[in-house]
C-alpha cells in the first residue's frame, strides 16, 4: 500500500511539472526584416489634374529593430503660382531623412504600422518671376501687369518635420500609407528682391517658419532576413 502511494505522488509529480513545462515553453515565429519602396500618389495625381504642378517622390523605409525603421524620401517639384500680386514658377530637388517608431502590436506575421517620426529635409531650388502687378490709384485703367521673367538661382533650405501616419498592407508585401507633416523651417537662402513663397518638399510658405503638408503612399516590401519573435503562449 505505501509503495503504490509512493509511485502515485512520483507520477503526479511528474505531470504537475510537464504542465509547467508547457505553461512557460515560448512559441516562435520569424519577424521579417528588409526594405520597403514606394511613390506619393498624391503628387502623380496632381500632376495629371493641376496644369501648373509636376511633382514625383519616391518613399522608402528599412527596418532596423522591432520598432524602429530609418525613413527617407526624395523627390523634385515644378510648380507655377499664379497669385493676387504675382504669377512665379518654382523648379526644384529635395530629400529627407529621419526614423520611423511604429506604436501598433501586430499580431503574428502581421507588419502594418500607426508610427510617429521626425525628417530632416534639404531642398536645392530656383524661381522665375513669370509676371507682377503694380497698383497706381491714378491709373484709369486700373492695376498695370509687368512681364519679367527674373530668375533667382541657386536657392536652398532646410527643414525639420514631425509625422503621424498609418500603413497596410492591401496584398501580399504591398501596402497604402497616408501620413501627415508639421513642418519648421531651419535654413532660408532668400534672392535679393524677392522671397522664397514656396519650397519644393516643404510646401508653401505664406505662414512663416511654421508649414504642413501629407502624403499618400503606394510601397512594395522587399524582405531580406528574418528574425525569430519570442511570444509568451496563454496559460491554462
Amino acid at each position: 500500500m505505501l509503495k503504490f502511494i509512493f509511485s502515485l505522488s512520483l507520477v503526479c509529480v511528474s505531470l504537475l511539472g510537464n504542465a509547467q513545462t508547457k505553461d512557460t515553453t515560448k512559441v516562435l515565429y520569424p519577424e521579417r526584416y528588409g526594405l520597403r519602396l514606394g511613390i506619393d500618389l498624391h503628387k502623380i495625381a496632381r500632376t495629371f489634374y493641376e496644369k501648373d504642378y509636376r511633382g514625383l517622390e519616391v518613399v522608402g523605409d528599412y527596418r532596423l529593430t522591432k520598432k524602429f525603421y530609418v525613413a527617407g524620401e526624395i523627390g523634385n517639384e515644378d510648380k507655377t503660382i499664379d497669385d493676387d500680386r504675382l504669377n512665379f514658377t518654382t523648379k526644384g530637388t529635395y530629400f529627407k531623412v529621419g526614423f520611423d517608431y511604429n506604436s501598433f502590436e501586430n499580431w503574428l506575421d502581421m507588419e502594418n504600422m500607426i508610427y510617429v517620426g521626425m525628417r530632416y529635409g534639404v531642398s536645392s531650388f530656383s524661381h522665375t518671376l513669370n509676371t507682377y502687378k503694380i497698383y497706381d490709384p491714378t491709373n484709369y485703367y486700373g492695376e498695370t501687369i509687368i512681364t519679367s521673367g527674373a530668375k533667382f538661382d541657386n536657392l536652398n533650405a532646410s527643414w525639420v518635420e514631425v509625422i503621424g501616419g498609418i500603413k497596410a498592407e492591401l496584398f501580399n508585401n504591398l501596402y497604402l500609407g497616408f501620413s501627415v507633416r508639421l513642418n519648421y523651417l531651419v535654413s532660408n537662402k532668400k534672392p535679393a528682391d524677392f522671397d522664397n513663397l514656396f519650397i519644393p518638399g516643404y510646401n508653401r510658405t505664406y505662414d512663416g517658419k511654421f508649414g504642413a503638408g501629407f502624403n499618400y503612399t503606394l510601397s512594395y516590401f522587399i524582405p531580406i532576413y528574418k528574425k525569430k519573435k519570442e511570444i509568451e503562449p496563454t496559460k491554462k
